[in-house]
């Protein structure tokens, strides 16, 4: 079959570590200008890894949105029937790879996209660095500290670019936030305090996927709050030094009363509170459920199965070469889901409530309220947002940065190498600390 090339090895890698989901990718992070201001030249990207995200906001919506910037050269995953499918939607009609050095060598992007499991992050990040690639990854960067290492050296050793996608560093009230810290609306920071709250539809869809197994995601700390993480280290303009940390298991995996492999199967549909249709949702049967006969992936899999190894309930304590002190929590059984924040001071107190769902109508869905010693509160206006797109148009802004030549950043969002490691090496340190019972300093971990 022509625009097709097969390495069935791969699939077996992915079933032996549990993870039953991988792919590949490469994608192009800058546009370059032709000569007498002739038109940019397209930048060539591949991507690896055709899941949800993937074959979505980084192939569909990048081509359809950015096509007159981006190539999409080639497409990779070991699931050849879901690399198919991606291509089916993507314009442009690239060729679709189960081996991840045949597509880069075939097709010689300037740029690899990875989204792939996260445990798999850094292997093609690295493998695209050392082919003479770009590469842009979604977070986490890794998920665990040899990974880390492995990517800081090959950074050194190949010099290509690394841009890491961390798209919660574009929320409004996140940047009004940033705006007020940078200009010292509330003196140094001496804490921060920051709860995310995830719901029992949000919560729970961890546990039915692939992230529910730590040797794919890293657990919650990495996969999850790697976000909150980045935001903090952004924030407080700091680097994390010793983290503490508790997490335990309190409503899925083990703790079910019943269980089956997945939903459809599922002899008790009826007595459980948390059954999902996955034949509901037409693009999810496309991209998995006619997929299972690859590499046996089940997207709509049990959240009670007793090898879910990742925690629901974490708190984490981290102190930084600032002197700031954080406190962390994530839950993933609530019953409502947002996050509150806050920031204290030696001139004041920032507060960031967002409401995401809620029994009870909010508006609007996100507050900042400044409070300056000695004064009375202050609530800060948001601008609306015009921007259309994923996360609240946070995905397009991104892209804007990563493919419009030109686009400011004042804000200093574009995160690259430094700042992938520092948000997945505080997740890493918190699940160290967990099973070993003790605070990790991130110096142990790694070397920059």
């Amino acid at each position: 079959m022509q625009n097709e090339r097969r390495d069935l090895s791969r699939r077996e890698f992915i079933g032996r570590s549990a993870s039953a989901l991988a792919a590949a990718g490469a994608l192009s992070a800058a546009a370059g200008v032709g000569a007498m201001g002739a038109a940019p030249a397209k930048k060539r990207v591949a991507l690896v890894g055709t899941g949800s995200r993937g074959s979505a906001t980084w192939g569909q919506n990048l081509i359809e949105g950015y096509g007159d910037l981006v190539e999409m050269v080639g497409l990779c995953d070991v699931n050849i029937k879901r690399a198919r499918f991606a291509r089916s939607i993507i314009p442009g009609n690239a060729p679709v790879f189960t081996d991840f050095d045949e597509m880069v060598r075939t097709t010689r992007p300037d740029a690899v996209i990875v989204t792939t499991v996260d445990a798999l992050h850094e292997r093609y990040v690295c493998r695209a660095m050392e082919l003479g690639c770009d590469a842009i990854s979604e977070k986490p960067l890794c998920t665990d500290a040899e990974q880390a290492q492995r990517i800081i050296d090959t950074r050194k050793r190949t010099g290509r670019r690394l841009d890491v996608t961390f798209n919660a560093r574009y929320g409004m009230s996140t940047m009004k936030a940033k705006e007020l810290l940078m200009e010292g609306a509330i003196g140094e920071i001496y804490s921060a305090d920051y709860a995310e709250f995830l719901d029992l539809d949000h919560g729970a869809s961890y546990f039915r996927r692939w992230h529910g197994l730590k040797q794919c995601s890293g657990t919650l700390l990495c996969h999850k709050a790697s976000h909150h993480f980045d935001q903090l280290n952004w924030w407080l303009d700091a680097r994390p030094v010793e983290i503490s940390a508790f997490g335990d298991l309190k409503k899925y995996g083990r703790n079910g009363e019943f269980r089956h492999v997945n939903c459809r199967r599922c002899t008790f549909k009826n007595k459980c509170e948390l059954y999902w249709d996955i034949m509901q949702n037409k693009r999810y049967v496309d991209l998995y459920v006619n997929c299972e006969d690859q590499d046996g992936y089940f997207r709509d899999a049990c959240l009670y199965r007793r090898a879910i190894n990742i925690y629901d309930t974490m708190s984490v304590q981290i102190r930084y070469d600032s002197g700031a002190i954080v406190t962390y929590s994530l839950n993933a059984t609530s019953a409502t889901e947002g996050q509150y924040i806050v920031f204290h001071g030696s001139k004041g107190r920032l507060e960031l409530h967002n409401y995401d769902r809620r029994s009870w109508d909010v508006s609007p869905r996100s507050n900042v309220r400044l409070w300056r010693n000695f004064k009375d509160a202050e609530i800060v206006k948001l601008e609306r947002r015009t921007v259309s797109g994923g996360h609240g148009g946070a995905d397009t802004l991104i892209k804007d940065k990563l493919f419009k030549p030109g686009t400011e950043d004042q804000l200093a969002q574009r995160a690259g190498l430094e700042d992938g490691i520092m948000s997945s090496i505080i997740g890493i340190a918190a699940y160290t600390s967990i099973e070993q019972g003790r605070p990790v300093r991130v110096d142990e971990l790694i070397t920059l």
